[in-house]
């Protein structure tokens, strides 16, 4: 026979406490709702399970710009800008999205490295 505390492979051996999906992707807002909200909303067939974390990134995207309302181009922001869903959504164009800021260092304006003693203009000088 089978020790009292073991079932013989059959149900969990103890019970153990059940741990949200939020805390699980380490989200801020409750997974759950936001997956139910976008299922009910018919904004698409099927919702992946990674959806709530690409709206949790371009919340913070648009906070960044002092928005309330995501719009593609904080969905645009938000996945450029995260390393795994760049890759993972690298051939993908999203509508209205733009482009990242970004400006080459040959363009930018050459920093000159003036000593103390050069405080002011050279207009200054007597």
């Amino acid at each position: 026979m089978t020790s009292p505390t073991s079932k013989g492979g059959r149900g969990k051996a103890k019970a153990t406490k059940s741990v949200s999906r939020s805390s699980k992707a380490g989200l801020q807002f409750p997974v759950g709702r936001i997956a139910r909200f976008l299922k009910s909303g018919k904004y698409a067939e099927r919702v992946g399970a990674g959806a709530p974390e690409v709206l949790e990134l371009a919340g913070n995207a648009a906070r960044d710009n002092k928005k309330n309302r995501i719009v593609p181009r904080h969905i645009q922001l938000a996945v450029r800008n995260d390393e795994e869903l760049s890759k993972l959504l690298g051939t993908v164009t999203i509508a209205n999205g733009g482009v990242l800021p970004n400006i080459h260092q040959n363009l930018l304006p050459k920093k000159t490295g003036k000593g103390k003693g050069d405080i002011g203009s050279a207009s200054q000088e007597f």
